[in-house]
């Protein structure tokens, strides 16, 4: 088979579905964040924190659910630290990003290894993996079935999030107040909403959606915590959510083209004689080129403004 039939296959658009799951759930994430005003560069280090969490409760307690939970749990408690070091202690938000990130990297050998003694891959920690969910209708459809049916049940969550999530910033109050602390903290204040307080809650439900993320990859992709296993999602997320405005559809949109540079590089790596770590490098270049071609149009827009 070609190049260019494995990417047309069924079986090639349900991986794409299937690794756009974690960079999704990290753009929306960051989405929410950036919404209420607060840069959340820490999206890869709550993923990474999250995925551990869930396989050490998942394989403690033999139940998935509890693990899921506590990976959430997890999750937005990171947020909310975020927001004591930027909001209270009134640290630099990518400082306070870069830090946490820092801290997931090591923190999570340092736990795994306390925990199990493993040493980066949780070889002895028999964890159990979130369930696959089979289409009754659309699982008999000739090529759609194969494309939808049989996702872990976080990729049908994802997809169902990014309509929750417009839903929230669009169409309730807390959305309207979370959207109007974003775009001008003292205007939103002055009418009597607590900047502070929607800012905590924003990144609480960044760090619970970024959580979902990292459960995924543990729980779902995988059945097991390897040391670094978020390879990057949680900023190829932050470049998603730029290029697509800030906006739960447009970060969907965004997430599912990465998602494909994600795939390809698994087709090109067994079905195609190039290096591995070109291929490797595939979803980072995606990610660098759209970036650049996002701000080039950017500074266009704005000097076209300016000429006005």
């Amino acid at each position: 088979m070609s190049i260019a039939e494995i990417l047309l296959s069924p079986d090639f658009l349900f991986v794409v579905l299937r690794v756009t799951t974690p960079i999704l759930f990290a753009t929306l994430a960051v989405t929410i964040a950036a919404r209420s005003g607060v840069f959340n560069i820490a999206i890869e280090g709550i993923m990474l924190i999250a995925a551990l969490v869930g396989v050490i409760f998942s394989a403690k307690l033999q139940n998935p659910w509890i693990g899921l939970l506590a990976a959430l749990v997890a999750g937005g408690a990171i947020g909310l630290l975020l927001g004591v070091l930027v909001l209270r202690l009134k640290t630099d938000a990518i400082l306070a990003g870069v830090a946490i990130n820092l801290m997931a990297s090591g923190g999570t050998i340092f736990l795994l290894y306390l925990v199990s003694g493993d040493r980066g891959v949780s070889s002895s920690l028999k964890s159990l993996s979130l369930p696959n969910i089979a289409i009754p209708v659309i699982e008999q459809i000739p090529f759609l079935g194969t494309v939808l049916s049989r996702h872990n049940i976080l990729t049908y969550l994802v997809f169902i999030m990014v309509v929750i999530v417009h839903l929230m910033l669009y169409k309730t109050p807390l959305g309207l107040k979370i959207r109007s602390v974003g775009e001008n903290p003292h205007a939103a204040e002055s009418v009597g909403i607590n900047v502070h307080k929607i800012q905590y809650i924003a990144l609480a439900m960044s760090g619970v959606l970024a959580a979902f993320g990292g459960a995924f990859l543990s729980m779902g992709y995988l059945s097991w915590f390897t040391n670094g296993m978020t390879a990057g999602r949680g900023y190829i997320g932050l470049a998603a959510n730029a290029m697509g405005g800030s906006t739960p559809i447009g970060g969907l949109i965004v997430s599912l083209i990465f998602g494909i540079a994600d795939a390809m590089a698994n087709v090109f790596q067994t079905g195609a004689s190039l290096p591995y770590e070109l291929v490797q490098m595939i979803p980072y270049i995606t990610t660098i080129a759209g970036l650049a071609v996002y701000s080039l149009n950017r500074k266009k827009r704005q000097e076209r403004i300016i000429n006005k």
